[in-house]
């Protein structure tokens, strides 16, 4: 990157700068979000039948493209920079929408939305690098949570847009017109992303591995007016950056071991726990509890919005309380509503409809408050920080591909096991077979807790060098070279 580009960098304010570097999320959340809406109508204009496996196909390839995106970003962003990547990452995005938008056929739609995929895993894996690399250690949290707080925004216009272009909504459009606006509206925030990402500034330790180190230092100032702090973390930055670049022998390696192992395990619970199939499949769940319809459909933009606002609070709390302790009470939280909402579940078939109805509306939503105030952004933003610099792409997108594949993985087994956990020769089982599944995955937010308590590192308040500089001593503690990983003779 030229000098004269940095210049012009610096007239970008910082909190535009978090603001474009986080915008990445609310595509992520769009269009992960809207396609629930739009299935309503691709199903009848392209003749998918409900339950086939093209139609389960359609929305599942957007979760496939994910894994795909997440996997290769981390490498791509060591090797061309987390900023070119993010641009590379907007365009796919715009594109790919409006080509979802315009598809004429099954086949084009799913290629797109594969693309889109690839665009949303991306986005997942650099945005929470580049964020915690542009952050002073003091605000990372607040900063990298940012990110999730643009998901839950994005989840939230895309129930708002679902039901604006719906012909149910109120607005006279074709059906065949209604899911294409649905998923092309994605370009405009793409485009304003495109556009952003241009003026944003590379991040500090990717130049210094580049050897700019005075484009590095002007960056570190732009985001810390105290020099002392701002040279000394330059100093330590550079004592990382001289290390080699790594690669996956130093990613299953003896110094990132116990990261990746926190990052497979945070990236596996967060699914498994239940979240996605909650959020997704919440008008499901009202209806199984005896509410209308239009109760759920309404209930699920009331949803968005509460996302929205338990995740503001928790950014605004995120360097306030230790990452571990934000895990470990959602985890808490989280069980003990899904065991409440499968209890009131239950009571409900058991002839106690209106007070097992409103229980479940309750714990419902009070679980995806503990999820959207911990698990949500806590997760991206420890994988996020915690990787050493030399490998730390190809770690955050080895997290991010592990959380695509789970998340993948929840959502085409949801379905199979709602059947399988449904009792025999009962009338209207479909309520008991959610209240059975959620059980189990009550059952994983308490493993979550134990995890936590045993594998997770705690970063709030420690710069990046410094938890490095931690894993390198534990290496070195059992015997390990600190910067070679090989074993001490």
């Amino acid at each position: 990157m030229s000098n004269a580009g940095t210049k012009k960098l610096h007239h970008l304010p910082v909190g535009l700068i978090y603001f474009f570097g986080a915008l990445g999320g609310l595509l992520f959340g769009y269009d992960t979000g809207v396609i629930s809406g739009a299935m309503l109508f691709i199903g009848h204009e392209l003749n998918i039948a409900n339950g086939s496996f093209a139609y389960g196909f359609l929305t599942a390839s957007t979760s496939i493209g994910a894994v795909f995106g997440a996997f290769f970003i981390g490498p791509l962003s060591d090797r061309f920079g987390r900023r070119h990547l993010l641009i590379t990452a907007a365009i796919i995005f715009f594109f790919a929408a409006l080509g979802s938008a315009f598809s004429p056929d099954y086949i084009l739609l799913v290629s797109f939305r594969f693309c889109l995929g690839i665009a949303v895993g991306a986005a997942s894996s650099l945005i929470p690098t580049y964020l915690a690399e542009l952050a002073p250690a003091e605000r990372r949290g607040t900063v990298g949570s940012l990110f999730q707080l643009m998901v839950m925004t994005g989840i939230f216009f895309a129930y708002v847009f679902n039901e604006w272009f719906s012909p149910q909504g109120g607005l006279s459009l074709a059906e065949s017109i209604s899911w294409r606006w649905m998923l092309g509206l994605a370009a405009v925030p793409a485009a304003i992303l495109w556009i952003g990402a241009i003026f944003l500034p590379e991040s500090p330790r990717f130049l210094v591995r580049k050897h700019d180190e005075k484009t590095a230092l002007a960056v570190l100032r732009q985001f810390n007016p105290d020099e002392k702090v701002v040279q000394k973390d330059l100093s330590d930055i550079k004592t990382q950056a001289s290390i080699p670049s790594g690669g996956w022998k130093e990613l299953f390696g003896p110094v990132a071991r116990p990261v990746l192992v926190m990052a497979v395990g945070l990236a596996i619970l967060q699914q498994v726990m239940g979240c996605n199939t909650v959020l997704y499949y919440a008008p499901t769940i009202f209806i199984s509890a005896g509410f209308s319809t239009h109760f759920a459909l309404q209930s699920h933009i009331v949803i968005g919005i509460f996302n929205v606002i338990v995740t503001a609070v928790a950014v605004s709390i995120m360097d306030k309380i230790d990452r571990k302790k934000m895990l470990i009470g959602g985890a808490i939280g989280m069980a003990a509503t899904l065991f409440a909402m499968s209890t009131a579940m239950l009571l409900l078939h058991a002839g106690n409809g209106n007070l097992g109805s409103w229980v479940a509306v309750v714990s419902l939503t009070l679980y995806i408050a503990f999820f959207s105030a911990t698990w949500g952004p806590v997760m991206w933003l420890m994988i996020g920080e915690a990787f050493p610099l030399n490998i730390r792409g190809l770690g955050n997108s080895f997290g991010a591909a592990v959380n695509w594949f789970a998340n993948f993985c929840v959502s085409e087994t949801f379905t199979v096991l709602l059947v399988a956990f449904e009792p025999k020769g009962v009338a209207n089982p479909e309520g008991q077979g959610i209240a059975r599944l959620f059980i189990v995955y009550a059952l994983f937010c308490v493993l979550a807790i134990w995890f936590v308590h045993k594998k997770a590192i705690e970063t709030r308040h420690r710069t990046l060098e410094d938890i490095e500089a931690g894993l390198r001593e534990r290496a070195a503690a059992k015997g390990y070279d600190p910067e070679t990983g090989e074993l001490k003779k």
